[in-house]
């Protein structure tokens, strides 16, 4: 059998190169089972975001979670203020959009590093909120506001659970 009949072009050579790159891109992000990249942050577990409909800061934040490992939900409400009293956070506390994860509410645009101590301190709380939307907090465009308070969602008067 002769070899120069089964000599590939570069151009055939790397149409079957990137077509079985492609394919497992694909395989991995369907399945799960391959990591796109080395970056890749693993699943770290659910969120579910209810945010405004015409809010885009929202979807930067949804972003961010996905990010840095949530399975990220976002659903549209007009109903944000009235789900902010039902989880007891004050209206002056009232935050851009309300997650709920790992059990908690999380309120605005919180950083991961404070998540990530509220889901391994798990306090007696319901959750912890940002409020409004500071500039320069994740998924928030503009600098760095300088120090802002992140308060405990819970029984009794509004405290501070983290200062960023």
């Amino acid at each position: 059998m002769e070899m120069s009949k089964y000599k590939l072009s570069r151009r055939a050579m790397l149409t079957v190169l990137v077509g079985g790159a492609g394919g497992a891109a694909l395989v991995a992000r369907t399945t799960g089972i391959i990591p796109l990249s080395a970056d890749a942050a693993p699943i770290r577990g659910d969120a579910t975001l209810y945010k405004n409909p015409q809010c885009g800061c929202c979807e930067g934040y949804a972003d961010y979670l996905r990010d840095n490992g949530f399975k990220v939900k976002a659903i549209s409400t007009n109903d944000l203020t009235v789900m902010g009293q039902k989880y007891g956070i004050a209206d002056d506390l009232q935050p851009c959009h309300i997650s709920l994860i790992g059990g908690y509410v999380v309120g605005g645009h919180i950083p991961i590093e404070v998540i990530d101590r509220l889901l391994s301190e798990k306090p007696q709380i319901v959750g912890i909120t940002l409020p409004g939307m500071p500039e320069g907090t994740p998924g928030m465009p503009g600098n760095n506001p300088g120090r802002l308070d992140i308060y405990e969602i819970g029984k009794g008067p509004p405290k501070i659970y983290a200062t960023i």
